[in-house]
């Protein structure tokens, strides 16, 4: 076994003993552990398990190192990127819409809605994909960003259809396309890159299925 398998053990033992050099030794030998599969030795320490986060998530690189391999291939199992994918397309298109309906009501554009939307990707492919896999969160983040993209499209879709008096529809027939790059680069502020970068990682974090302390402790005990 190895020194992190250990440690599983180790750290709800009551037998365990700090160490400020080598870090947890048994309180029994003085030695760290050496034992295969089981400690015959262990005692739970009911107190440890007592004070086990069960509300906030724990990082998702973390989840996967302490999940075992078993659990791993299990929630693979489970998991539907092609749903999570759909999802995370749909919502991306609602809440690009509703960006530029309400950059077209308010005359501003609002940054913190690329927030908003990479979050509402990311909740909606957790959702519906409940994925740990790698693919989820790249996935949510790609989204994220192209739904901001469209947002701001959308945004000039409907000052042309303001300034022409055209419908919504309509100015989408019309309008030229091979303009769309100068005129987005045109209105493009640095600002947005934060707000895009922030709405990509809300949208790749957000997107896997989560756990707290006390869910994998219940898996792995």
């Amino acid at each position: 076994m190895t020194r992190e398998e250990h440690l599983k053990f180790c750290k709800k033992c009551i037998n365990r003993k700090p160490n400020m050099q080598v870090g947890l030794l048994c309180n029994l030998t003085g030695e760290k552990a050496d034992f295969e599969n089981d400690c015959k030795s262990f005692e739970l320490d009911h107190l440890v398990v007592e004070h086990i986060d069960d509300e906030d998530a724990v990082e998702h690189n973390e989840v996967i190192n302490k999940l075992s391999d078993k659990n791993i291939a299990k929630f693979k199992s489970e998991q539907n990127l092609t749903t999570a994918l759909i999802t995370g397309i749909v919502v991306g298109i609602i809440g690009a819409v509703l960006w530029g309906t309400i950059t077209v009501a308010t005359g501003y554009q609002i940054g913190y809605m690329a927030i908003a939307i990479g979050a509402a990707v990311g909740l909606s492919m957790r959702f519906t994909g409940k994925g740990i896999d790698q693919i989820f969160g790249i996935s949510g983040g790609i989204i994220a960003i192209f739904s901001c993209l469209l947002g701001n499209f959308f945004s000039i879709v409907g000052y042309v259809a303001d300034a022409e008096g055209l419908g919504y529809m309509e100015t989408l027939g019309l309008f030229d396309y091979g303009q769309l790059i100068p005129i987005m680069s045109e209105i493009f502020s640095p600002i947005d890159l934060l707000f895009y970068g922030i709405a990509a990682f809300q949208g790749y974090k957000l997107a896997f299925k989560t756990f707290t302390e006390k869910d994998l402790y219940e898996l792995e005990k």
